[in-house]
């Protein structure tokens, strides 16, 4: 890159937070990101009717932890034991928090979806018996089928484009969004009569696989538009991964031996509660694992499912069904967490007018509860709530009007958007990154969690809030300061809502209260920027659902 390109890319940023963009375009639907939530948002939305444009911080279709890698999918026959036995086996580790209308819900629309995609030429393997079997999509297959789709019904794509900030009209309807193009600097902004959060979970950086694009920024995006968050004491998920790679896929581990460097096996390592004994060893010692309970005619079959899962052990030189190697637990978050944008309807819509919410941009405690959703549960959560939000949010555009976009809007965005040059000092976004990440990844304070632990975090992590609120941040830098604010702002709501939560519950585990109490069960929702809010929500307070919803259309 030239110094005059690398010059006018600085210029071209700093038009992000003026009137003056390069790209200016009109949709009935936005969606911001471009995962599994957010495609079939977009197709949904285009489906019924709407003209969308869709913009992604990488390039649709192949950023993103589904595009990674396999997924399960939580895909069950329409038979009533089926569907009961798999809702049933959710609710006690969930801390019975779910909804089983929801439940109901997504098993309905999940099924129907998946089956749309072998209509539109998905290539399913069959089992055994030569039936179809869909319980699993592979990422980048999967991906490059919806990327096809959408553009097959005229969504208007924006690649490398990350969404900076909503916009809003003037009675606080959220109304489109600004960006950037990270490969040009060109600024952009998009003007809509309703606008879909489908940019995944918050992964905090931690090289997980598929997550360096996941640092939570719809939610600092909507919360700064007012939307509010659920669930997010439930946002500490930590995968398994070879301490040399971050292939974070744990299924394969069920057949693993857990043991001390010396060979010893660890005991309790395999069990349900598995990983928070790995994660208590880790903070003393190694810890090494061999796949030996893999039966010699699984090998080839567990290979063939999950081809980059042994990906790192060829590229080194192992065989894991034979050798030991080190394993380590990299946090994933909100991204098989189940805390997210509350949503407050059938429709996924936010608390926010024109805002609706997708994927694990939105809480999935609907249908998980407390625990994680994994990769099955979430995958068809992607899969229904984007289709629901799509259609949604289409009937919402086509209510307002085509006078709609001519609505006078600004920009709610503040932490990590100001290029003021009165700012005194400039703002080092590496080292708050570093300073979040320091409070979040640590087993003995966001997995085995204390009042004391929480709150001494809160407390820094308060402050990080005001380094990125009131500093200077250079024009070349308003992505990463704007995912720094993201993550510190997602920390926030973590820690003040586990606070809160003064028991053991689902994946929160809180050393001072270890005992599961019937008097909070409840939701937790919580918000606001720079002063942090957490409140109580009875179960059963989103509107009431049929048991039975449509197909798709």
């Amino acid at each position: 890159m030239t110094l005059k390109t690398l010059l006018m890319g600085k210029e071209l940023m700093l038009k992000t937070l003026t009137t003056d963009f390069e790209l200016n375009l009109e949709a009935d639907v936005l969606v911001i990101g471009g995962g599994p939530a957010g495609t079939w948002a977009a197709w949904s939305a285009a489906a019924h009717g709407a003209k969308v444009v869709l913009v992604d911080k990488g390039y649709c279709g192949t950023t993103g932890c589904a595009a990674a890698s396999g997924n399960g999918v939580w895909y069950v026959p329409p038979d009533a034991d089926a569907r009961e036995t798999a809702i049933a086996s959710r609710e006690s580790l969930g801390g019975f928090l779910a909804n089983r209308s929801w439940m109901n819900r997504v098993l309905d629309q999940t099924y129907a979806n998946v089956n749309l995609l072998s209509e539109w030429g998905y290539p399913f393997p069959t089992d055994d018996e030569g039936k179809p079997y869909r319980r699993s999509l592979q990422g980048p297959e999967y991906m490059r089928l919806m990327r096809k789709q959408i553009k097959r019904v005229g969504v208007k794509i924006l690649d490398h484009s990350p969404a900076l900030q909503l916009l809003v009209d003037e009675e606080g309807i959220v109304s489109g969004a600004t960006g950037v193009n990270r490969q040009t600097g060109a600024t952009w902004k998009v003007r809509s009569h309703s606008t879909i959060i489908a940019t995944g979970g918050c992964a905090f950086l931690s090289k997980a696989l598929g997550c360096n694009v996941l640092t939570g920024d719809g939610y600092l995006m909507a919360a700064e538009a007012g939307a509010e968050m659920s669930g997010m004491e439930f946002s500490n998920a930590y995968g398994i991964s070879p301490a040399f790679s971050s292939v974070t896929k744990t299924l394969f581990y069920k057949w693993a031996t857990f043991t001390y460097e010396d060979g010893t096996p660890i005991p309790g390592a395999g069990s349900q509660k598995g990983r928070s004994v790995i994660a208590q060893t880790l903070l003393s010692q190694p810890v090494y694992a061999i796949i030996d309970k893999a039966a010699p005619q699984m090998r080839a079959s567990m290979r063939l499912a999950q081809p980059n899962f042994f990906l790192p052990f060829d590229r080194a030189g192992i065989d894991p069904f034979t050798q030991r190697f080190p394993v380590t637990l990299r946090l994933e978050g909100t991204v098989r967490g189940t805390g997210g944008m509350r949503i407050v309807d059938q429709t996924c819509a936010s608390s926010v007018p024109g805002l609706y919410a997708a994927g694990d941009a939105a809480t999935r405690e609907l249908i998980c509860g407390g625990f994680t959703g994994g990769g099955s549960h979430n995958a068809a959560w992607a899969i229904s709530s984007g289709y629901w939000s799509g259609e949604s949010a289409a009937k919402y555009a086509q209510n307002l009007g085509n006078q709609a976009n001519q609505r006078r809007v600004k920009g709610v965005g503040v932490a990590g958007l100001s290029t003021q040059k009165e700012r005194p000092q400039t703002l080092a976004t590496d080292e708050i990154i570093q300073a979040v990440q320091a409070e979040v990844f640590p087993y003995d304070r966001n997995l085995f969690r204390t009042n004391q632990g929480l709150s001494d975090s809160l407390v820094r992590l308060n402050h990080l809030w005001q380094e990125i609120r009131d500093r200077l941040v250079e024009n070349n830098q308003l992505v990463r300061a704007r995912e720094a604010a993201s993550m510190v702002a997602t920390a926030r709501w973590m820690y003040s809502s586990a606070l809160e939560r003064k028991e053991t519950r689902g994946m929160h585990r809180h050393l001072d209260y270890p005992e599961q109490d019937a008097n909070q069960q409840h939701h937790l929702i919580s918000g606001g920027l720079d002063e942090v809010w957490v409140k109580a929500q009875p179960l059963n307070n989103v509107e009431k659902l049929p048991s039975k919803i449509g197909a798709v259309v």
